[in-house]
């Protein structure tokens, strides 16, 4: 049986994107629970987490910063990046400069 969290979890990663694949789902799932996060909305953890899931995977901001590349700058050139993800997935939210998704710290994989 699903707590009320990870009932709201669900629910918010299916509105914001509805064509997320189920494996990666689940390790943006597992990203949310994680301890650090519970004392956020369940619906601002799932976006937090969702952003920084798809920068981390999906985009070169991993290189750009290998390269040298502030993390300001970095996420500045992978935005784009992001909304296309999320667009691929059916996004209904993308994200902006002045979102505070933009700077969210969220390692992929580790503990809390």
């Amino acid at each position: 049986m699903a707590t009320k969290r990870q009932k709201i979890v669900n629910e918010t990663l299916t509105a914001l994107v509805p064509m997320l694949p189920l494996d990666e789902a689940i390790v943006v799932r597992e990203m949310v629970a994680r301890r650090h996060l519970r004392s956020l909305p369940a619906q601002k953890a799932v976006w937090l987490c969702l952003v920084a899931y798809v920068r981390h995977v999906h985009t070169d901001y991993d290189a750009l910063l290998d390269e040298g590349y502030d993390r300001d700058s970095a996420r500045h050139f992978v935005l784009e990046s992001i909304n296309n993800t999320l667009q691929s997935w059916q996004g209904t939210r993308f994200l902006s400069m002045d979102d505070d998704a933009l700077d969210a710290e969220i390692p992929i994989h580790g503990a809390d």
